[in-house]
């Protein structure tokens, strides 16, 4: 039997309804967790019947995928206004803090969404957004090297991977400051030895 297509907003009440589930989705992982994150509990902190929520999500795992798009997205967005802008002293660094300070506002949902981002579902994940960035910088920015597949592959998923696996693991009590200036350390490094190898 084939599955039922999900609605796609298209009227500012759809996009609003959808933006109260994710919103709502966003506040239960916080408060209580993922495991305890339910479409039932989403539907009734949203203020929407649970049929509300299936018609424009096949199920939690959708809803947290699509809060993780539209996270990296605003993340994807800011970063390459940072690589378009005229380079800084500290302009690694901007970009490193774009990625590690992104979820701020929601430290414990933190891993859910990275997980979720990470592994994707229909939309192709952190390829989508790795190709979306590439595009959005095409032709705006002037490198000392060449950008090859396997450079641009490094540059943008080894700090997103990082992150993830420090979310992932919490037990090891990783310094948020430190972590920060090791992945600066890391792309600073990556960076100075790309013009070496031509």
């Amino acid at each position: 039997m084939s599955e039922r297509k999900r609605r796609t907003p298209r009227q500012a009440r759809a996009g609003s309804t959808v933006e109260a589930i994710l919103g709502a989705a966003l506040q239960l992982l916080e408060a209580e967790g993922l495991e305890r994150l339910t479409t039932n509990h989403i539907a009734a902190r949203a203020g929407v019947s649970i049929g509300t929520v299936y018609q424009y999500f096949r199920d939690k795992d959708d809803i947290l995928a699509a809060l993780a798009q539209q996270r990296a997205g605003a993340v994807r967005d800011d970063i390459a206004q940072l690589v378009i802008s005229p380079p800084g002293a500290n302009a690694i660094r901007a970009i490193v803090q774009a990625l590690t300070r992104s979820f701020d506002d929601a430290p414990r949902a933190r891993a859910a969404l990275l997980d979720a981002m990470y592994r994707g579902r229909d939309d192709g994940g952190l390829q989508q957004h790795h190709q979306a960035f590439l595009a959005a910088i095409d032709g705006k920015v002037q490198l000392h090297a060449e950008l090859t597949p396997e450079r641009a592959f490094v540059l943008t998923h080894a700090p997103v991977s990082l992150l993830r696996a420090a979310a992932a693991e919490p037990g090891l009590g990783l310094d948020p400051q430190a972590l920060e200036d090791e992945l600066v350390r890391l792309l600073e490094a990556y960076l100075t030895a790309l013009p070496a190898a031509g």
